[in-house]
């Protein structure tokens, strides 16, 4: 089976719209014969692995010390870093794909870090998606700057809904 890494925000509660958001996308992805990676700890990290866990799939936590965070309990497996760069370099090398959902300025990060990979040439073939209106703008930003450097757009496709995105993940991975 094929992983896709979720990259988001470890605050969304149970009950609100990011965290039903992540779970039915986590459910989604299992139900469509993906695992899913994840950070591992809490918020969408949580949500993303309970729904896929709750279809059979595996649900991969990439975990670093350092937050004095309890893991999520969905979590079919537990990979340990010993730093946060080598947490988001597992986190990358896992996934076959990523989705990126609502999340502040760590999802920023991993979103970047993805990007300039694929920008570079240093992962091919690995779909990177946005899933939500909140990256549109910074997308649409980073395309257009893209374009005046003469290099590669389109590479972050975004998706309104968990459907569309899960579509084009099971026909491009």
């Amino acid at each position: 089976m094929k992983t896709i890494t979720v990259f988001g925000s470890s605050l969304p509660k149970e009950g609100e719209k990011e965290f039903q958001t992540a779970y039915e996308l986590g459910k989604k992805l299992g139900q469509n014969g993906f695992n899913v990676c994840s950070g591992g700890y809490q918020g969408i990290m949580n949500a993303v692995s309970k729904g896929a866990a709750e279809t059979g799939a595996e649900a991969i936590g990439i975990t670093v010390d350092i937050f004095n965070a309890a893991p999520s309990k969905y979590l079919t497996k537990e990979i340990q870093c010993d730093s946060l760069f080598e947490r988001i370099e597992k986190l990358i090398s896992t996934g076959d794909a990523y989705i990126i959902l609502n999340g502040g300025t760590g999802t920023l990060v991993e979103l970047s870090i993805v990007w300039e990979y694929a920008n570079k040439g240093l992962m091919k073939g690995k779909p990177v998606c946005c899933l939500g209106k909140m990256w549109e703008p910074i997308i649409k930003t980073i395309d257009e700057r893209m374009a005046y450097e003469g290099r590669k757009t389109g590479i972050v496709k975004c998706f309104e809904n968990a459907n569309d995105c899960v579509e084009y993940l099971r026909l491009s991975v």
